[in-house]
């Protein structure tokens, strides 16, 4: 249950205390740079004491910034930049920041943080050797802890850029890199729907999986997030019966877009109102773990906002099918969800003449942004649609001069190839970015109601022994 929940959450953070004996602070400092597991309340950047010893010698250098660097032993500051090691006297700067900033108490010194859960026990063995500690705090009221969203296995490792991008998750909120990823490359493949390119972005994958890309070593551990966009690319253009355009590889296994576009249209409202449903549900859970069973209720993007895009829902389908007692449910549906959600935006307006006046327009822009959101889902019929087109355009050019002899046959190659190039990377990039926007605005903006703070632990990698500076 507990690793369940965790996969779901962000880190669980526990608030400590890191004590040392006085003569020991140093190297217990080091230890926990090495580490890379606490946030020390004392942030490096802070400039509003004067600069110390190894600050001022950094400075003399005139260096251009560096990775900073530890010595395991105090070095001679001198010696480093009569060396030019800006990096060594770079990591001594942070560590006498860090120095200044812990509170003595008799023979020891203590700095407080942040530290994850899991890591606490292993940080304590750590220290035990120097002679340090870490001590559990209780954490501080009206403060929440820093963020740091799990990165274990590859696939969601892949993922976590496109939640921060968006922002930073708050400590209390839920982790919906997963489930956020999912919804991204189905629609990026509902968009790039051809078997054809969908194998040339799968292929790609691989072979940034392969390490051969030396010069962008930054995209490998994306490779399996772009695998899996090939994979939908692929499995759409199957039921689209597209390989690089509409060549006749693959029979229609579902529809033509160009032959059913309305029908197309209508599945990608159709799947677009179950995503915005699944974000209500995810905001609803947010806005509990938040601030409660009553944040969750008046909230527009948590019961309240769920109630009136539910009750939009069963009135359009009502309305579609013709079916009054339908239309009427949603009608309740929908008014009972504007009144909760009216209650608790006039209970945050201030009250009054004006607090019912702004509550009436955000009322209206709750119900406006539910619909347009929901009618935003139809670009992925249009840009789906639009990939086919230009397929198609390619296909047909390629037909044309291929039996029209050698000399057109050549060109008909050519055409094929660059048409299919040209779409690829023009489709590729519009795909990319409209589902990045789908995710963003319609989807992230009930998800989250606030952002967060993400975890930024001190890490100060250390200098090996051997290569210590005399």
């Amino acid at each position: 249950m507990n690793s369940w929940a965790e996969s779901w959450t962000p880190a669980r953070m526990r608030r400590v205390a890191v004590v040392a004996p006085r003569p020991a602070l140093r190297e217990v400092l080091v230890r926990v740079a090495e580490a890379g597991c606490v946030e020390l309340d004392r942030g490096v950047d802070d400039g509003d004491e004067a600069p110390g010893p190894a600050a001022r010698r950094l400075r003399s250098l005139g260096a251009a910034p560096v990775r900073p660097l530890l010595s395991p032993t105090p070095p001679d500051l001198d010696a480093l930049r009569a060396q030019g090691r800006a990096d060594l006297l770079a990591g001594e700067e942070q560590l006498e920041r860090y120095q200044r900033a812990a509170v003595p108490h008799g023979a020891v010194a203590a700095l407080a943080g942040w530290c994850p859960a899991a890591d606490v026990e292993r940080l304590g063995a750590r220290l035990a050797d120097a002679g340090g500690a870490v001590v559990p705090l209780r954490a501080p009221g009206g403060v929440d802890p820093p963020t740091r969203l799990s990165e274990a296995g590859r696939v969601r490792r892949s993922m976590v850029p496109l939640v921060r991008t968006y922002g930073t998750v708050p400590y209390t909120d839920i982790d919906p890199t997963l489930p956020a990823g999912v919804a991204y490359v189905v629609m990026f493949g509902m968009m790039f729907g051809d078997a054809g390119h969908g194998l040339l972005l799968l292929l790609g994958a691989l072979l940034i999986r392969s390490g051969r890309l030396r010069r962008w070593p930054a995209l490998r551990p994306a490779w399996p997030f772009l695998a899996a966009a090939g994979g939908t690319s692929v499995l759409a253009g199957v039921a689209y019966g597209e390989f690089f355009g509409p060549t006749g590889v693959l029979p229609v296994l579902w529809l033509d877009p160009l032959d059913e576009p309305m029908r197309l249209l209508g599945s990608a409202v159709a799947f677009g109102a179950v995503l915005l449903a699944a974000s209500y549900a995810a905001g609803i859970v947010n806005r509990w773990r938040e601030g409660g069973p009553a944040r969750a209720l008046y909230a527009a993007s948590g019961v309240a906002g769920a109630a009136v895009f539910l009750g939009l829902a069963l009135l359009a389908c009502g309305v579609l099918l013709r079916a009054p007692v339908l239309a009427g449910g949603g009608a309740v549906v929908g008014v009972a969800g504007l009144a909760l959600a009216g209650t608790g935006l006039f209970a945050t307006s201030g009250g009054g003449a004006a607090g019912a006046l702004q509550t009436g327009i955000q009322l209206f822009d709750v119900v406006v942004r539910i619909g347009s959101n929901t009618i935003s889902f139809a670009r992925l019929a249009a840009f789906g649609l639009t990939h086919a087109a230009l397929g198609s355009i390619v296909w047909q050019g390629t037909t044309a001069l291929a039996g029209a002899g050698p000399v057109a046959f050549a060109a008909a190659v050519l055409v094929f190839v660059l048409g299919n190039a040209l779409t690829f990377a023009l489709e590729a990039l519009v795909a990319g970015v409209q589902a990045l926007r789908l995710e963003f605005y319609e989807l992230f903006s009930r998800v989250f109601d606030a952002e967060g703070r993400p975890f930024r632990p001190w890490h100060v990698p250390t200098q090996s022994r051997t290569e210590v500076t005399p």
